[in-house]
């Protein structure tokens, strides 16, 4: 299982994480951040949080945001909860995107960076995002677009080198997965950093 893999991997690396990553880290989550258009009076669920940096970015504009930061890294989220000790309206969690232990409904934003690629059933991971949101709430999902040819070659190198790692998507296939449980995309492009990374992000909300 993937997620297993996963677990592992991110535990290991959790104390160099920040570091190591810190350029990528800095540069996608500002653009998730302001792409994502969060009202401060929403309640956020971050999926796969990592050590909390997007946490960290949206409080330094609202510290009295609501947050909940999930990961299946216990050592990711160690980091994170240490971040965000001053917040007592902000806490995290160890849980699956595919097993969100949260009501139906109680989100206004589910937020999702850089983490589509592990996910082993996107179509299941976006049905529990979708339950969890309010109907009038929106997802925003950045990660990894194999439309750009460094994602086409890295997508088989991870594959065979990367037992964490799942697989990316082009755009077409996510807008796929979005448009078959039932979200409607209302802002959506792709997007580079510096000369490696290109991505992709949405903004969608659900249909009932």
């Amino acid at each position: 299982m993937t997620e297993t893999r996963v677990r592992q991997q991110y535990d290991k690396m959790s104390s160099v994480y920040d570091k190591r990553w810190k350029s990528y880290i800095s540069k996608t989550l500002s653009f998730v951040k302001n792409w994502a258009q969060i009202s401060p009076l929403d309640t956020v669920l971050d999926v796969a949080c990592g050590t909390g940096e997007f946490e960290r970015l949206l409080l330094s504009e609202y510290p009295t945001q609501h947050i909940v930061g999930v990961d299946i890294s216990e050592k990711m989220l160690e980091i994170a909860k240490h971040k965000c000790s001053i917040y007592p309206q902000v806490w995290f969690q160890t849980a699956s995107v595919l097993a969100l232990p949260f009501a139906s409904n109680t989100f206004d934003v589910v937020i999702s960076a850089s983490s589509f690629h592990y996910f082993d059933d996107p179509l299941a991971a976006l049905r529990e995002m979708k339950r969890v949101l309010k109907p009038e709430g929106k997802v925003v999902i950045l990660d990894w677009c194999k439309d750009y040819f460094f994602w086409k070659i890295s997508d088989i190198v991870l594959k065979l080198f990367d037992p964490a790692y799942k697989q990316c998507y082009t755009q077409d296939e996510f807008h796929h997965f979005l448009a078959a449980t039932n979200f409607t995309i209302r802002r959506a492009t792709r997007v580079r950093f510096d000369i490696v990374w290109g991505l992709m992000v949405a903004t969608a909300t659900p249909q009932y």
